[in-house]
């Protein structure tokens, strides 16, 4: 009998570049008090998580000039740019939630999309991961960039509308356009993280090990 694929809770981001300071401010063209509570509200979903033992990853940003590719430098110059979350930084650290012993972070070197970081896939498969739950930032950027990898890769993807914001673009025509593009679940932190039974078929990688599911 084939087991149920595992769900897990995917942290885009939620550092303090991106959340809080002048840095995140000076981007953020919206209310910040937006920025306080995406943190707020993907940190009671991973409290939700932990609880259910769903696992929580964490995906963190890396911009040091060192790891950007010719483009990525090309555009820093011609918009006047500057690195944010560089390593070692206060910019670069968790903001409201932090990860526990034993949970996974991966890091995203200059790039957008968490499956371009060393290992991210090779976790989701070992560890029979069939539903990516996305919570973080920014919805029009990291976390649509990863959703639609996660989708194209045989994933299914929800989104946690209460745990992400656009930066560039309205929310709620990004998250349209990933419910109509890839399927995706929108729901709350709050509510089932899982569509009802029998909208869709379980995803499963053939041949790669599943463990128990986790829902939310």
């Amino acid at each position: 009998m084939t087991s149920t694929p595992a769900t897990a809770l995917v942290v885009v981001d939620l550092q303090n570049d991106f959340c809080a300071g002048p840095v995140a401010l000076a981007r953020y063209a919206g209310d910040p008090a937006r920025l306080d509570a995406v943190a707020a509200n993907t940190a009671l979903a991973v409290d939700r998580a932990r609880s259910r033992e769903t696992e929580v990853i964490f995906v963190r940003f890396a911009g040091d000039v060192r790891y950007q590719g010719p483009s990525w430098r090309r555009r820093d110059r011609a918009q006047g740019k500057r690195p944010k979350c560089r390593e070692g930084s206060w910019g670069a650290d968790f903001y409201r939630v932090s990860p526990m012993p034993g949970e996974q972070v991966f890091t995203k070197r200059a790039c957008f999309d968490a499956f371009l970081s060393a290992g991210f896939e090779r976790h989701l498969v070992h560890r029979g991961v069939g539903r990516l739950v996305f919570a973080g930032l920014f919805t029009d950027v990291c976390v649509d960039s990863t959703a639609r990898t996660a989708f194209q890769k045989g994933f299914h993807v929800t989104v946690l509308s209460d745990c992400t914001t656009g930066l560039h673009l309205p929310e709620a025509d990004i998250l349209r356009f990933m419910a109509k593009v890839y399927g995706a679940h929108i729901t709350t932190q709050d509510r089932s993280w899982t569509p009802p039974a029998g909208e869709e078929d379980a995803c499963q990688t053939p041949g790669t090990p599943a463990s128990k599911a986790a829902s939310g």
